[in-house]
């Protein structure tokens, strides 16, 4: 009951802090969240989580082979879908759709390349890191393409160090490094977190009117 206390205390306190979070302006001044920002924001946190939580299961499971593989990597894909639609009300249904169809191409290059690499193809993990790659350019050129604060830049460096982590877990777990294969996860978890929270800024930056409350 006392854990239970704690924890809803820090989940409070945890929103509190999103609501009155400081953005040093010029003026040295802060801003409030409005609660539409801080509810984008936490929508776009959870599904890009779950992108990278269903990621490393599917890992797992497929190097391991598990009887869960196949079901897990449904469970990641139909993750591609949720994205898709999450962006939908923004910028309509086809472009939703289009994101969900990256993403899912996202996803079933990274299976050929745990494939690859769990049966030591080296020629098929190269061609898979190549097309994962332009998979990851074709995502940026896109979103960058639907709302200006997303600069192309700066999302294929997210990108890529999103595979470059996500790589080394795979690396890592092939060489029974768990160490560097638990290190490697909680930094690209991390690091999706702050992918989820650009999406979001920029969102709230091209359509602020939508934000107020």
């Amino acid at each position: 009951m006392k854990r239970s206390m704690l924890v809803s205390i820090m989940a409070g306190l945890a929103f509190a802090g999103l609501l009155t979070a400081a953005s040093a302006g010029a003026a040295g001044q802060t801003r409030r969240f409005t609660s539409s920002e801080v509810s984008l924001h936490s929508a776009l946190r959870k599904l890009w989580e779950e992108h990278i939580v269903y990621t490393r299961t599917f890992i797992i499971s497929a190097l391991a082979g598990l009887p869960d593989a196949d079901s897990t990597a449904q469970r990641l894909l139909r993750n591609q879908d949720d994205l898709g639609a999450a962006v939908k009300p923004f910028y309509g249904e086809e472009a939703g759709s289009k994101l969900a169809s990256l993403l899912r191409e996202h996803i079933l290059i990274a299976a050929e390349i745990v494939k690859s690499a769990k049966a030591g193809d080296g020629d098929g993990v190269t061609k898979g890191q190549a097309a994962w790659q332009a998979n990851a350019e074709d995502i940026a050129a896109f979103l960058s393409g639907a709302n200006p604060n997303w600069q192309k830049g700066t999302l294929s460096e997210m990108l890529y160090m999103h595979l470059a982590y996500t790589t080394t877990e795979v690396v890592s777990r092939l060489k029974g490094d768990w160490a560097a294969d638990i290190q490697a996860y909680d930094a690209g978890h991390e690091h999706m977190l702050k992918f989820a929270d650009l999406l979001a800024d920029g969102i709230v930056r091209q359509f602020p009117a939508r934000f107020e409350n």
